[in-house]
């Protein structure tokens, strides 16, 4: 499930207007960033006229919070996905192998998740917090797949170190705009989670 395909499914064009606006803020914000979006710029993205936004949300930041959720909405069927696989082994290569397919995407406008938050990072309302805990999903599933690998000992390390790679890597193929660097990490992190089965 590519990120496109979750957000679609979290809400996407599919509907109503509410989870239009939410999925195209997602969308939006990952493109332009905080400061450059604007509500026009979300609601034209989700084809719901502007006076309309309003019913449904009454500022930029509850928008942002709409955001929040669609992200944690991909995340939960993006799990969901990844649980049907028979191994832990199995489950995080196919992440890895997700990141790797939104290359040209990540290339061009960075992690999702992780651009917007360290955009809430530098603001003090609360929303880089509530962020962090769709964040804290992720790097909690990954440790549960270590610790089916057998890795007790480590499990929550092997976690952090997993999407920290992601993040670090994020950053690099955006900034150098270079979609190969991520696919070469992935297939060294695809080699690194078989050498620890």
């Amino acid at each position: 499930m590519t990120y496109s395909d979750a957000v679609e499914a979290a809400g996407g064009r599919r509907g109503g207007k509410r989870e239009r606006l939410a999925a195209a803020a997602a969308r939006v914000l990952h493109e332009q960033g905080m400061e450059k979006t604007t509500i026009a710029d979300i609601a034209r993205a989700a084809d719901v006229p502007l006076g309309n936004v309003y019913y449904y949300f009454k500022t930029k930041d509850q928008l942002v919070e709409a955001a929040i959720d669609a992200h944690a909405q991909h995340l939960a069927g993006l799990i969901a996905a990844l649980d049907a696989l028979p191994t832990p082994q199995d489950r995080l290569k196919a992440l890895v192998s997700g990141w790797v397919e939104q290359r040209e995407l990540t290339a061009r406008y960075g992690c999702p998740t992780g651009s917007l938050a360290s955009e809430l990072d530098k603001r003090d309302d609360g929303l880089d917090q509530t962020l962090a805990t769709v964040m804290r999903v992720l790097l909690d599933w990954a440790e549960r797949q270590f610790l089916a690998l057998g890795r007790a000992e480590d499990a929550r390390e092997l976690a952090v170190a997993l999407i920290a790679s992601y993040q670090g890597i994020s950053l690099l193929t955006n900034t150098l705009r270079d979609p190969e660097m991520m696919a070469t990490e992935g297939r060294r992190l695809e080699r690194w989670i078989d050498s620890l089965a």
